[in-house]
Formats: structure tokens, C-alpha cells, sequence
């Protein structure tokens, strides 16, 4: 296997776990949050930025990437990595979400999604084959499977042909994964169905892959709705094989995912936030360019020491937000992503020690006080 999970711990109060995610590129702690890389950049940030504000491994996007600046270049350079300098690990998602998010421009048939270009609107059109051929090319770490993320609340006949459709993709996907050096994983589909979560689960297990995935969550449905899956599956994870939760990243979501058994996450969330001047700090969420923060001489979150709360003012990052300065969405998107990496440790801290839920009760008093 190029990817293996080893277990460590298992929290007593909750069945939360701490293990190591081994791949080609390092070894990484769990649970863990991947910053998202869309077009081999996280936004605003350098690489060594980026190896600042994570544990080493992050997210870039297939579908993207292939369209700009295409495989032609990416492979010139030796992969994505090369491409963009990254000395870490990556995930490359499949271009599946993209089914979902430019769901006006583009139909879904049996042998793949036909697209418009979202901004030229010139005719495309990605294979499951396709997307696996193009993942090998940007030779990440780890690979996901081409699925449909349908919408969650789709009605229930459809939901069946999606899910049954998507795990022939994942079969058509699997027999032409070429790169020895790329895991491949899978994705469990279903919206809130718990009967097709279940047997999507079964039977993409059977393919098999290195690692599963769970996917169509935080796309428009309830907290609640998101919760009752993650605890309807957890009871059904294969322990040998590492969980990711695709697309979550609020604090709350990740206390209630890793709790469920998840040891992998990415999410836009910390950095989106970030370049419209909200910032994470112990007490909750700030809008830095409150006009209460015009003279405030204290640094973003006090309870943090990352290097942009151990150098700048609210003041003046408020000032920069004001003056259209894009250092302001800069340094919000590294402190951000820094209370994340801080905010997971802990968070592996409490399983090691059995106190979980402890520290998911102390937090969410404080973070969400308000």
C-alpha cells in the first residue's frame, strides 16, 4: 500500500482516534486538517507560509488544475509538487465536487460529466478514466475517486442510480490507476439516506481502496442532517483504513467528525473567511475591520502565537482591510490556518489523555459564547 493508516489511541469518553498517516511523502499525525490548495496555491500564502499553518499535507483541485495550466505543464514540471515548490504531501480531489457546484453547466451521463468551461463556456468533457489519468499526472500522494456529489436532498430513486452510478466510476477508476506512488481513495456517497450510506460504504470497501472518503456533506444540508450520517457510519469504518471527511472545517464540524471517527479534513472555510477580514481567535470569530477595532493596540487573538499575533495590531490589520492593502487578507489567512493547526493538536492532545469530550465542552463555551 502507498498509504497506510496506523492507530495509536482511541478515546475512552468518545471512540475519537489518534493515528499516523502514512504516505510517500512523510508521515502525518491525525486527526489532521488539510488547507486547500485550489490551483496550487493556497491563497495569498508562499510555501513556506503554507509549511507554517499546516501539518505538511494539503489540497489542490483536478479539475482546475486541468484546465489551467493543464497536464501538459504540470507534468513538464515533475507534478504539482515540483510545480508549485510544495516539499509536503498532497491530495488531489477528482473534479467529483464540480459536478455538484456547476451543476448549470454541465450533464451527467454514464460515461462521464460533460462540462462547460465556467468561464469560457467552451464544451468539455471528464471520465472517470479521465480524472484518474489526470491525478496520475499531477502525481499527488493521494487520489480520489471520480464521483457524482449529487444534491443532498435529491429525491430518493435518484439518490440510488447516483450512488450505484458512482461506484461503477470508481471500479472504471480503479483499473486504470497506473502510478505506483499515488493512493487511491474512495468516496461514500448517499445525501441523508442512511440505507445508501451503508451500502455505499459496503460496497466501495469491496473494490477495494486505501483509504475512504465521505462525501456530499456540508453542501446546504442542516448541521443536524450532517451529524445523524457521520454517527449512522461511524459504527461501519474500517479500522485499518484512514477517514476523510471531504469539504468540512468549522471548528464545531471537526469536534463532531473527529468524534465520529474522522481523521481527515479540507475546507476553504479558514481562508475565504480570512480575505473578508474574519478572523478565529479563542473567544470566537472577529470582523477585523469593525470600526471597534480602529485604535486597538492588542493582536488578534491574545491566546495565540503565531507570528502575526506576536507582530501586528488589530489596528493596523483593521487599517490594511480599510486601505485595500493585500497584506491584510494575507496575514488573516496564515493566522487562521495557524488557529487550526493549533486547534487539531489539541484536539489530539485531549484523545491521547481520554478527555475529549472535556475539552469539546470547554471550547464550544468558549469559541461560541456569543
Amino acid at each position: 500500500m502507498t498509504v497506510k493508516y496506523e492507530l495509536k489511541h482511541v478515546c475512552k469518553q468518545t471512540g475519537a482516534r489518534v493515528g499516523l498517516l502514512h504516505t510517500p511523502s512523510g508521515t502525518f499525525e491525525t486527526p489532521i486538517f488539510m488547507p486547500v490548495g485550489t490551483q496550487a496555491s493556497v491563497k495569498t500564502l508562499d510555501v513556506s507560509e503554507i509549511a507554517d499553518v499546516s501539518e505538511g499535507l494539503i489540497l489542490s483541485n483536478t479539475y482546475h488544475l486541468w484546465l489551467q495550466p493543464g497536464t501538459d505543464i504540470i507534468e513538464a514540471h515533475g507534478g504539482v509538487k515540483p510545480f508549485m515548490k510544495w516539499q509536503g504531501a498532497l491530495l488531489t480531489d477528482s473534479g467529483g465536487f464540480q459536478v455538484f457546484s456547476l451543476s448549470d453547466i454541465r450533464k451527467i451521463t454514464e460515461e462521464g460529466v460533460h462540462f462547460r468551461h465556467h468561464k469560457s463556456g467552451e464544451k468539455l468533457f471528464m471520465s472517470p478514466e479521465d480524472s484518474i489519468r489526470v491525478q496520475n499526472s499531477l502525481d499527488s500522494d493521494i487520489a480520489m475517486s471520480f464521483d457524482e456529489c449529487p444534491p443532498f436532498h435529491a429525491e430518493y430513486e435518484y439518490m440510488k442510480e447516483s450512488v450505484d452510478r458512482t461506484l461503477r466510476w470508481a471500479q472504471r477508476g480503479k483499473a486504470v490507476h497506473q502510478n505506483k506512488n499515488q493512493a487511491l481513495f474512495g468516496i461514500v456517497q448517499g445525501g441523508p439516506h442512511i440505507d445508501l450510506r451503508k451500502y455505499s460504504l459496503e460496497e466501495t470497501l469491496k473494490i477495494p481502496f486505501e483509504g475512504i472518503a465521505i462525501g456530499g456533506l456540508s453542501v446546504g444540508e442542516s448541521k443536524t442532517e450532517m451529524y445523524t450520517v457521520l454517527e449512522a457510519l461511524k459504527p461501519h469504518l474500517p479500522e485499518h483504513l484512514p477517514h476523510y471527511l471531504m469539504g468540512v472545517g468549522t471548528p464545531d464540524d471537526l469536534l463532531v467528525g473527529i468524534e465520529n471517527g474522522i481523521d481527515m479534513f479540507d475546507c476553504v472555510n479558514p481562508t475565504r473567511l480570512a480575505r473578508h477580514g474574519s478572523a478565529y481567535t479563542a473567544n470566537g470569530r472577529i470582523s477585523i475591520k469593525a470600526a471597534k477595532y480602529e485604535a486597538d493596540l492588542t493582536p488578534l487573538d491574545d491566546a495565540c502565537d503565531c507570528k502575526v499575533c506576536r507582530t501586528y495590531t488589530r489596528s493596523y490589520i483593521r487599517h490594511l482591510f480599510k486601505a485595500e492593502e493585500a497584506l491584510g487578507q494575507r496575514l488573516v489567512s496564515y493566522h487562521n490556518l495557524y488557529f487550526l493547526k493549533q486547534f487539531m493538536r489539541s484536539i489530539r492532545e485531549a484523545i491521547q489523555n481520554d478527555s475529549l469530550s472535556d475539552f469539546k465542552n470547554t471550547f464550544m463555551k468558549q469559541f461560541y459564547a456569543k
